[in-house]
């Protein structure tokens, strides 16, 4: 089974990106966030007409998550994880790989900055609360992936120069600390399990050509529970949709599971 991720930054703005993505990926589910659309905006028929299924989560303008899926996915669930200021950043679901059922859970992290402001005491609370919340849920089910855009630089050869990004809500220490806390759940970071030296990003901002120059980030991330990394096959992050003509910011991570 492929599950790939990619925040879109707006749906309807990327929707022909995303089109032609399934169509040469062929991903089995695909992850996207910050869809920035409510439920009745979303663009169904486009993916309908191509094979897939949605399963949306949406939020005028900001936000939203959803999951776009070849094969069925089970107990929707948009209210399992209670969002500090109601924000649409959380879906989750249930697909059978063999014999076993998965709980998938598609998630947008808040980004934080200015740390200067409310919004990182929000990220901060946010973080605190999704690990309580998968905690709770590792106890139902430890059979857990979970996929997202999580606006966390785990390690400094996860960003081109971590020196510029000491005091950045994305890789600030206690924020890391958060994310270090939810692997000690008893996940794992897959990308990094399989490349441990590895540079390589999922996100170039528009600004100042980082994407010509490479200065990227790695901040789209798949962690499996540890029943499951004896089952990935390959992690990839796919940097094509990246350079394509308006493309988003992100770029699409791939995960093979068996």
């Amino acid at each position: 089974m492929k599950i790939s991720s990619w925040n879109v930054n707006s749906v309807r703005a990327r929707i022909l990106n995303i089109i032609n993505y399934l169509k040469l990926s062929k991903p089995d589910i695909l992850l996207i966030q910050e869809i920035k659309t409510e439920e009745k905006n979303f663009p169904f028929n486009d993916f309908k007409k191509i094979g897939y299924n949605c399963y949306v989560f949406g939020q005028k303008s900001y936000n939203g998550v959803a999951f776009v899926s070849k094969i069925d996915i089970k107990k929707i669930d948009i209210n399992f994880f209670k969002d500090p200021k109601n924000q649409s950043r959380i879906i989750l679901g249930d697909i059978k790989l063999k014999s076993n059922t998965i709980s998938l859970i598609n998630v947008y992290v808040p980004n934080g900055n200015p740390i200067d402001t409310e919004k990182y005491d929000y990220k901060k609370d946010w973080l605190d609360k999704f690990n309580i919340t998968i905690k709770k849920k590792l106890s139902e089910n430890n059979n857990i992936i979970i996929g997202g855009d999580f606006n966390v630089i785990p390690e400094k050869n996860d960003v081109y120069n971590h020196l510029k990004y000491e005091n950045d809500a994305l890789f600030k220490i206690e924020i890391r600390k958060k994310f270090y806390n939810l692997l000690e759940l008893g996940f794992y970071d897959v990308f990094r399990h399989f490349n441990k030296d590895k540079k390589e990003f999922t996100f170039w901002d528009y600004m100042l050509g980082r994407w010509q120059k490479n200065h990227g980030m790695r901040i789209d991330h798949f962690l499996v529970s540890s029943s499951l990394i004896n089952k990935v096959k390959k992690i990839y992050i796919n940097k094509n949709p990246r350079s394509k003509i308006k493309p988003s910011d992100h770029t699409p991570i791939e995960l093979e599971i068996i």
